[in-house]
């Protein structure tokens, strides 16, 4: 029996609808419905009859929720036993944006850590939607994402419902990354017109949640170039950025010596008007850590020096 299917067994019983069951658990509802059809299936009983006013339990679903219920108790109990006992590792987990500020501070909290302290981090550079799913389901304790403020409202709203707190680390404009040896690093300002024969390197994964890539393009930015190359790591970009000039890239802004590795320059453009917002969040019921506030106060150092 899969303890997993059980938990959502136990959560559709509490919610009463497989709808709300689906978002509290951040979990597609096709999936959630398979997950109990098998859980049905390998019990041989219904736990559940579904009708048109959501999902009650049969005499057989009470029989097995009161003893499921009993059981993830029990490994709860288990797991915390144990966790007392083990000598724990402290711990620091946060998903982020493909920001250089956001690594700058990374790389200045690494500095910090104490030489005679077990520590493990967990850094994982991802989209805003992977981000939240990333606390919810996976036990990163911080996230940081990234949305346009048009979608202030929407964002906002679930976090709120999420049970997620939200705090504005910034606000900012894209601007252009390119070679030093780029035509467009010599220009006085730059147009979208003067980036579409130039290759956009790009990351690929939407913003927006429902959104395709190709819609979210076409509404964040004019999509008028003819080539783009959809990237997942950092390191990828500066390399291509530094060793072909015939390449850009739309990113927050980038500290100084991070260009200067890579020997590029950073252009604004004029006709980019759409504003960007990086929120820090994490469960509102999470108490912050000493490595989380270590971290944030870098993180907000760091801010403070590209975006100043």
């Amino acid at each position: 029996m899969n303890l997993l299917h059980m938990k959502y067994a136990v959560e559709i019983a509490n919610a009463g609808s497989i709808n709300k069951a689906a978002e509290r658990l951040y979990v597609g509802q096709p999936n959630l419905s398979r997950a109990v059809k098998e859980l049905e299936t390998s019990l041989g009983v219904a736990i559940f009859d579904r009708t048109s006013k959501g999902m009650f339990l049969t005499p057989d679903g009470e029989v097995f929720i009161r003893s499921a219920k009993n059981i993830l108790k029990q490994v709860d109990e288990i797991e915390g036993m144990f966790q007392k006992e083990a000598v724990r590792k402290k711990r620091f987990s946060i998903s982020v944006p493909r920001a250089s500020y956001v690594a700058d501070a990374l790389a200045n909290f690494s500095k910090l850590l104490a030489d005679d302290t077990e520590i493990e981090i967990f850094y994982k550079e991802t989209n805003s939607m992977r981000a939240i799913k990333n606390i919810l389901q996976a036990d990163y304790k911080l996230g940081i994402v990234r949305y346009a403020e048009t979608y202030d409202k929407y964002y906002k709203a679930m976090m709120d419902e999420k049970g997620l707190a939200c705090e504005m680390i910034t606000e900012f404009r894209y601007v252009l990354a390119v070679s030093r040896e780029s035509a467009l690093a010599q220009k006085d300002s730059v147009t979208f017109d003067d980036l579409e024969n130039y290759i956009e390197i790009a990351h690929a994964d939407p913003f927006v949640p429902s959104l395709s890539l190709a819609e979210v393009k076409k509404e964040e930015l004019p999509d008028n170039i003819r080539r783009r190359i959809c990237v997942f790591e950092r390191a990828s970009q500066f390399e291509l950025l530094a060793r072909n000039p015939d390449t850009f890239m739309w990113v927050s802004p980038v500290p100084e010596k991070l260009l200067e590795r890579y020997g590029l320059v950073q252009k604004v453009c004029g006709e980019n008007k759409r504003v960007y917002k990086d929120v820090l969040i994490h469960k509102k019921d999470y108490t912050l850590t000493e490595l989380d506030s270590l971290f944030i106060s870098e993180l907000c150092r760091s801010k403070r020096a590209v975006f100043a």
